[in-house]
């Protein structure tokens, strides 16, 4: 066929000779729209009435250099990502396909995205291009094995259901050829982000798209390659593997969904072929900077990658960094403070558990709002104020993690208008007064406090932890709250409320105060706050603005 335009032009150039095996393609300026070419591929007939649209759209690709013992099934699923598929047409003598999608829309954003990241099939490179036509008609008694495939995936697309709470195109041709993963993270002491996923699985072909989400008290997610192939190849390769040494174990399964519609992009989703899609309003995407540092600790995220598999643990090679991707803990702790996040307690993350806080308004703290404060950035087990020096305070944190996670935060942050001072201490505990002594209730212990909020592995308090700042984050918040109530309460702390915008469901806003300091007051007088109707209001810090 040496009218077939070879170079890679996807989206501009189109063959001269788009010939069809058993069918007829209908174009609106063609008069030869009943036109049939033999059903072998044979070019005894050209096809006449091409008209020369170079790169005008058309819901029907045209798809060239296929290997020759590709399935019908694998070119359908190239286009099942961006929407339905609704006719195809092999040409096996040719090494060619031509695919129709449902709308024009669903084939702009298919040849958008081929023409950044190349398409392969069996490992070979694969070319994507506008047809002159715009609707694919075939002789079904021709083309009947292609036929039988796209009913099988049109029946699994009309039967199955959105997920709850993500609105999901969901089609199957076969549960081991879907190009989507199901992912849950067992034994997560440590934080897995959507980032260090994308890094994780990107080894293994092009991801499309990332919805993360906690069920069953679990953290799980969901993962879409362009190609099923890439799909089975990562499933291979890291299911059962550890993250970090002896935590964070990858469980992957194949999902029953091919194609996921996301809505945002932020830190828990993520379409990487929509890169216009807004934030929505949750909280804000993980900052690159934050990215960069976890990359650098963990020496998960870098460019250059040699898998292998030891002792059944997955171990990433890189010269000059740490080699396992089973990392041990301490450096697994590190990583998950430079990313601003919680290690789970239990786990020893080295370095010391209680801090030493300093320079206190000692006329205004006392045990419950050094645990509130200190607990957003991780469980508190055990206050002592000094009882000599009431400026001074002992906290004992769940493990070394988090204990470095609040010191980082909070070091240097206005608490009741004076600047703390917030180190490691040289204590390994904090000791409980003996029994019958009275110490002036300078010593509490919140080892059994119902407050935690990071008991639960997978928690989503675990991807909600940001610095200090004037912005914060209000949950549960119950239907007959209203926003001039929230305002009224938080004014009442003795700061002033700047601005206020409730969520799409009215259960969560976000309230921004004129100070850090003052939303550091507010969070401690309010986190817990009884609204009523069985609702305790949830108050953290955000890093979004209004």
């Amino acid at each position: 066929m040496d009218g077939i335009v070879t170079e890679v032009a996807v989206g501009v150039k189109r063959g001269s000779d788009e010939l069809l095996s058993g069918s007829v393609l209908s174009s609106p300026n063609s008069n030869m729209s009943s036109m049939v070419v033999t059903a072998n591929g044979n070019d005894s007939k050209k096809f006449k009435g091409e008209d020369k649209m170079d790169g005008a759209p058309s819901r029907v690709l045209h798809i060239r250099k296929l290997p020759g013992e590709v399935t019908e099934t694998e070119v359908i699923a190239l286009g099942l990502p961006f929407g339905k598929v609704t006719n195809i047409l092999m040409l096996k003598g040719k090494n060619q396909a031509f695919l129709e999608l449902a709308t024009e829309e669903a084939a702009i954003t298919m040849v958008n995205y081929y023409s950044a990241v190349t398409p392969h099939l069996r490992n070979q490179p694969i070319y994507i291009q506008y047809s002159n036509h715009k609707e694919l008609k075939t002789d079904n008694t021709l083309n009947q094995r292609a036929q039988a495939v796209l009913q099988a995936v049109t029946a699994v697309q009309t039967a199955n259901t959105p997920l709850s709470g993500t609105t999901v195109s969901e089609s199957a041709v076969t549960p081991a050829q879907s190009p989507v993963l199901r992912i849950i993270i067992d034994n997560m002491y440590y934080p897995v982000t959507l980032d260090v996923l994308h890094q994780i699985f990107s080894k293994f072909g092009a991801v499309l798209k990332i919805i993360t989400f906690t069920k069953n008290n679990q953290f799980q997610a969901l993962l879409q390659y362009g190609d099923p192939v890439n799909a089975q190849q990562a499933k291979l390769a890291l299911d059962g593997q550890n993250i970090y040494n002896a935590c964070c174990t990858l469980r992957i399964d194949f999902s029953k969904l091919v194609n996921l519609n996301v809505k945002y992009n932020n830190d828990k989703s993520r379409d990487y072929t929509r890169p216009d899609l807004p934030s929505g309003d949750g909280q804000p995407a993980l900052d690159p900077a934050i990215a960069a540092a976890f990359a650098k600790e963990t020496s998960l995220l870098v460019d250059r990658v040699k898998m292998k598999k030891k002792e059944g643990q997955m171990l990433f090679s890189v010269p000059g960094a740490l080699s396992p991707l089973a990392i041990p803990n301490a450096a697994a702790a590190a990583a998950a403070a430079a990313a601003g996040r919680v290690g789970m307690p239990g786990v020893s993350a080295g370095g010391n558990t209680v801090l030493l806080v300093s320079n206190l308004n000692e006329e205004m703290v006392t045990p419950q709002s050094l645990f509130t404060l200190f607990g957003v950035y991780g469980d508190v087990q055990r206050v002592k104020i000094l009882y000599n020096k009431k400026d001074s305070a002992l906290i004992q944190m769940a493990d070394g993690n988090q204990s470095q996670l609040a010191m980082n935060h909070l070091n240097g942050q206005k608490m009741y208008g004076k600047i703390i001072r917030v180190t490691l201490s040289k204590h390994q505990t904090v000791q409980l007064p003996r029994e019958g002594l009275d110490d002036q209730g300078l010593t509490k212990d919140f080892g059994n406090s119902p407050l935690h909020r990071f008991k639960k592995p997978g928690s989503k308090n675990f991807q909600n932890i940001f610095p200090p700042s004037a912005t914060l984050h209000l949950s549960n918040i119950p239907p007959s709250v209203a926003e001039e109530d929230l305002r009224t309460l938080f004014a009442n702390t003795g700061g002033t409320v700047k601005a206020f915008k409730f969520f799409q469901d009215h259960k969560m806003a976000l309230l921004q105060m004129a100070t850090v300091e003052e939303a550091i007051q507010a969070l401690i007088d309010l986190h817990n706050y009884n609204l009523g109707e069985n609702h305790h209001l949830r108050v953290s810090f955000s890093k979004s603005t209004i």
